[in-house]
């Protein structure tokens, strides 16, 4: 069965993240002057091991507090004031890794104090306290599309009646076990990710990275007009040879876009399966449109990386430059998939909407349709 894109419209009343690079104006700075926020760090911090490409907010190893606490709590500072977790201001949170590195930490030391946040409830908990956010919080992990599960709910939310304004939140932090794992799969290895490039070996990043959303019934200048969800089930990590996922993901939203001119921000982590069947199945639906990716330089942020990326853009689109300009595809090699895949940043003024996609482990798609006026 073929997607349908749901047509909710939620206008984004305020979007931040936080990169090793700073707040998402200061990451779309780095990102159009072609920065790399990656280094090759080794793969188990202090324990040493390969060195791999990884964008991190301090020392990977983990800490008590968690490491990721001191960056969530300059992030939360961004968020407008409000009675968050009611019944009508509900907070989502969404992430792949929540507090494991803290369970990871437990299996190595056994120090109790890191269950605390060691699991997805017990981290969840700890942040609803730590912010003083009420009960209604509803919590989503779906791998690389969790955030774009979170904004869909949202807007599902809104359009229902059961909120007057959502507060979306993600957080993905690399520990020594989550930079382990993607380094036994062979993905995460001493190459730098070259998103959408040809070449011999594909290679991923992995980077931290947190952000939020408000959504609100009003439209605003900036709304979330379109998402599609898409889950092929087709394998533990692997997509359908075929790239039928891809292209029935491309598909649904290209038909909520309608006439609109946009243009396309992808997953591309890097890899060269699903570079190739991603910029293939986007290049197809929506010709002529650029396609951009800026994990080769933030690297991949997990579950968190549709928020990330969906608040540089809207800080690319908002920047200071008349008219505003997008970040390239950051690390791209010189031979791209297609014709299409953009190295270099381009002008905003043709376009009237944005495709922002993400994938995940076994076949799950998931794309959002960004307007503005």
């Amino acid at each position: 069965m073929h997607p349908t894109a749901d047509q909710l419209p939620a206008g984004i009343e305020v979007c931040d993240c936080l990169t090793p690079f700073g707040d998402a104006a200061a990451t779309a700075t780095a990102l159009l002057a072609n920065r790399r926020a990656l280094s090759l760090t080794p793969v188990l911090g202090r324990d040493g091991g390969d060195l791999v490409p990884l964008a991190l907010l301090g020392a990977m190893d983990e800490t008590l507090p968690p490491r990721w606490l001191p960056a969530l709590r300059q992030l939360a500072a961004a968020i407008p004031v409000d009675d968050w977790g009611s019944a009508h201001t509900p907070v989502i949170i969404t992430s792949s890794n929540f507090g494991v590195g803290s369970l990871y930490a437990f299996t190595r030391d056994h120090d109790a104090r890191h269950l605390v946040h060691g699991t997805p409830f017990a981290s969840v908990e700890f942040l609803r306290q730590e912010f003083d956010w009420g009960e209604h919080v509803h919590v989503f992990s779906h791998a690389c599309v969790t955030a774009h599960l979170g904004l869909a709910h949202a807007a599902r939310l809104l359009h229902a009646g059961l909120a007057a304004r959502v507060l979306v939140f993600s957080f993905d932090f690399v520990s020594p076990f989550v930079a382990g794992g993607f380094h036994s799969l062979k993905i995460l290895n001493g190459t730098m990710p070259a998103p959408y490039a040809i070449r011999e070996v594909g290679a991923i990043g992995l980077g931290d990275g947190a952000a939020f959303a408000v959504l609100t019934r009003d439209a605003g200048p900036f709304r979330l007009a379109a998402h599609t969800l898409h889950n092929e089930m087709f394998h533990f990590t692997g997509n359908r040879p075929d790239g039928a996922g891809f292209a029935a993901c491309a598909a649904s939203i290209a038909a909520a876009a309608g006439g609109r001119r946009v243009w396309v921000k992808g997953h591309g982590t890097g890899t060269l399966e699903a570079g190739r069947l991603e910029a293939v199945a986007l290049a197809r639906h929506f010709p002529g449109a650029p396609l951009t990716g800026w994990k080769g330089s933030l690297g991949h942020t997990l579950g968190s990386c549709g928020l990330v990326e969906l608040a540089v853009a809207l800080a690319a689109l908002r920047g200071s430059g008349s008219p505003g300009k997008i970040p390239g595809t950051v690390g791209g090699g010189t031979t791209s998939f297609t014709d299409t895949v953009a190295l270099a940043p381009f002008s905003v003024a043709e376009f009237d909407g944005a495709i922002l996609t993400s994938n995940a482990f076994g076949g799950a798609h998931a794309a959002m349709l960004l307007t503005y006026d």
